[in-house]
């Protein structure tokens, strides 16, 4: 067998021509797969940044709820029935909206404010510059230093702006895990100061923020929860809810889903016809080896052996082009959210090897049918 193999691996680099294009179409095959799942990731990812940022446990909020930046405000007493449930170890309220600031230079942007407890100050994010005391001075907020940082003209600490004809002062500057989807920089301040500067609902308590005593309270809060007519998920069910919303009723899982199906169609067609061709260009070299005495699983072999080489080949190349993309891409686009997960590249595997399995099938079957008299004969 390593002999046949070996002979297998000759016949396909020696056509040089064919064999670069097998790995050009597998390549760039898997290229626009990884590239495009990984962005789908990105997306999704950002758009749970304030789930995953807070880190609550448990989220209890109206039914209607799709997002979590499209709040719909729960009424106070919600809260205290929510502190009375057995098992609540503590919860808080929690604000998050838009607002339009007016910046030093006279310039207008659109920001997200969030309210952290006063009390607890619960969920607040990791301070670069400043003290997490100095939320309580007056007019205070920390700026989240992200890809967004700078449309806030990259502030410093006491720099001012104006919000909703109320002076505000930059005391901090602080980072988060993930940067927010739409584009937005976001400011952090005390739940009160988010209601005092911003204007409101009769209801304005945004989500209220659990945390259970153990994790098997969780379940019994929820359902004490959905008594009260109110909805509380963990923050991997919220985060659920969130992708589930974004892949289906908006179109951009489906427009990603499309144009990862149409990446493995061209990929297919391209090594599928590619591939078929160089068999029928050295069916007379199978033809002679089976006149020697090569068996048919021995062809078999040989034939998914060349198959599997260039799947597995394009499929490295096509990895290194996607990574070397997005860090490029990154580098020159800080709102850039392409990720490159396990699943994307599990995903991209199993269609590189549909690709070689459909490739190589009928590449057998015609080695199969062909008869060393025949070759010989002509």
């Amino acid at each position: 067998m390593p002999g046949t193999l070996r002979i297998a691996y000759k016949l396909l680099v020696n056509d040089r021509a064919k064999f670069v294009t097998l790995l050009v179409g597998i390549t760039f095959a898997v290229f626009l797969m990884i590239q495009m799942t990984s962005l789908f990731t990105g997306v999704l990812g950002r758009a749970s940044a304030t789930v995953i940022n807070i880190g609550a446990s448990i989220w209890v909020m109206d039914p209607a709820v799709q997002t979590v930046a499209n709040t719909i405000p729960l009424p106070d007493y919600i809260l205290d029935e929510v502190r009375s449930i057995p098992g609540v170890k503590y919860a808080v309220p929690f604000y998050s909206g838009g607002a339009l600031v007016k910046l030093k230079s006279g310039a207008y942007q659109a920001v997200n404010i969030v309210g952290l407890d006063d009390t607890s100050l619960f969920g607040r994010p990791q301070l670069v510059a400043g003290e997490i005391d100095d939320i309580f001075a007056e007019n205070a907020f920390f700026a989240v230093d992200d890809s967004e940082f700078r449309k806030l003209e990259n502030p410093k600490i006491g720099t001012e702006f104006e919000l909703n004809d109320h002076r505000g002062m930059i005391v901090g500057i602080a980072r988060v895990a993930t940067s927010g989807l739409f584009g937005v920089p976001t400011l952090y301040t005390t739940y009160n100061r988010a209601l005092q500067y911003l204007p409101n609902t009769r209801f304005t308590i945004s989500y209220i923020l659990v945390e259970p005593k153990s994790t098997k309270d969780a379940q019994f809060i929820k359902q004490q929860v959905a008594k009260a007519g109110y909805l509380a998920l963990t923050k991997d069910e919220f985060m659920s809810k969130i992708s589930t919303f974004y892949k289906y009723q908006t179109g951009i899982g489906t427009n990603l889903m499309l144009m990862t199906v149409i990446s493995f169609i061209v990929g297919l067609s391209i090594s599928g016809q590619t591939f078929y061709t160089f068999i029928l260009e050295n069916i007379e070299k199978f033809g002679a080896l089976k006149a020697i005495g090569a068996k048919g699983r021995e062809l078999i072999a040989m034939i998914l052996f060349q198959a599997s080489f260039v799947a597995l080949t394009g499929y490295g190349l096509g990895i290194g082009l996607c990574a070397l993309v997005i860090a490029l891409a990154r580098l020159q686009l800080p709102d850039y959210a392409a990720t490159i997960t396990f699943p994307n590249l599990a995903l991209a595997f199993v269609m590189v090897v549909i690709i070689a399995g459909v490739s190589s099938y009928f590449g057998v079957r015609r080695v199969l049918r062909i008869e060393p008299f025949d070759i010989f004969r002509g």
